[in-house]
């Protein structure tokens, strides 16, 4: 009968613990024991509430800001809270629509596409979106730009046929003028596709086919040796509207993730190994102890390929962001297997390159 009234007592104590998150979440306020009482916990004295509040401040799942103040979720809380939610479904009938709407599409420009479908997922979430994704194969150059930064260095802009961009810097032997420049890219598209060779003089004629070579044996290589997920970015001036990153040293945490490429692969890696539903809150995350992520593998042909991750405030709706987010890999996941096999597309994970030293040393 003890161990049955104590076990009574943890389950309410944590119901009382999911309630006050709920509301926080939703208010974004300290929580009283008289409003949660008027917040569905009317079976419940104010009394018990306020010890259970007690019980649960010791235990480091709450904290008061002001000595007379309500209580709010610790990093702790949100975790639990997370946790419980964790197998959330919940998405409402207009983000489906607009989920297949958007991303059940036959295209082959795969690169075009999910950057397309991080910007929805952003746009739906209001939060940033970071997703990786391994290398397609059959993608071919389609065209070539080419812009001055200074009288020695040109911008060259690879655009292939999946909607993928690349840039490389060159240096330039002399001064091209804007002329030359337009008769390389002339000269560019000519070598791509064979047809209406432009007139060059002699000297922009060699440094066009020393240009397109470089260009060409940089993107073979960066091509060919794969050894990290490409990374799609979008949505960080979402995170503002967040009163949490009002702060610019809590924004500032927070995008720092952005800039660390092999730690936001890790992340979307264990997610993609886990092949399934991850989330990171507070602490979890390096130097950003403001932020939560979640993130949910997609995959092709049933394999997890990558993965899509949601970043904002420690304070997010997290039942409704588990809903969208196992839905839209859902979706994602159908689109691309189709079009894969619909434009014979095949894909290659990373490989990293082994060093072997033959000193023994």
């Amino acid at each position: 009968m003890m161990v049955t009234k104590k076990k009574q007592k943890s389950e309410r104590q944590q119901e009382v613990l999911l309630g006050l998150v709920e509301l926080f979440l939703l208010t974004g306020k300290a929580v009283g024991s008289n409003t949660l009482k008027e917040s569905g916990f009317d079976h419940i004295s104010s009394a018990t509430i306020r010890n259970y509040f007690a019980k649960l401040e010791e235990e480091g799942l709450l904290k008061q800001q002001h000595s007379s103040g309500g209580r709010i979720p610790t990093a702790a809380a949100y975790k639990l809270f997370a946790k419980h939610h964790l197998e959330s479904k919940e998405v409402s009938e207009e983000e489906f629509k607009v989920m297949k709407k958007e991303l059940d599409q036959d295209t082959r420009e795969i690169a075009s596409y999910l950057q397309s479908a991080s910007e929805l997922l952003s746009d739906l979430t209001q939060g940033a979106v970071f997703l990786s994704s391994p290398r397609f194969d059959q993608d071919l150059v389609t065209d070539i730009k080419i812009v001055k930064i200074d009288p020695k260095r040109c911008l060259v802009v690879i655009v292939t046929d999946f909607g993928l961009i690349k840039t490389e810097v060159l240096h330039t032997p002399k001064k091209l003028s804007s002329f030359s420049l337009k008769r390389l890219e002339s000269y560019f598209r000519f070598r791509l596709s064979g047809l209406d060779r432009p007139k060059l003089n002699a000297e922009e004629e060699e440094i066009g086919a020393n240009f397109y070579s470089e260009i060409l044996m940089r993107h073979i290589v960066g091509y060919s040796n794969f050894s990290a997920e490409d990374i799609y970015k979008t949505g960080f001036s979402k995170l503002i509207r967040f009163p949490e990153f009002r702060d610019a040293m809590v924004l500032a945490s927070g995008l720092s993730i952005f800039e660390n490429s092999s730690y936001m692969r890790g992340l979307l890696s264990s997610c993609v190994k886990s092949e399934g539903l991850k989330v990171w809150i507070g602490d979890d995350i390096s130097s950003a102890a403001q932020s939560s992520i979640i993130a949910a593998p997609y995959f092709i042909h049933g394999k997890a390929v990558g993965a899509i991750a949601i970043l904002g405030p420690i304070r997010m709706p997290y039942p409704k962001l588990f809903g969208i987010l196992r839905k839209f890999s859902e979706v994602l996941s159908e689109a691309l297997t189709r079009n894969l096999y619909k434009y014979k597309i095949t894909y290659r994970q990373p490989e990293t390159l082994k060093i072997i030293d033959q000193t023994g040393e």
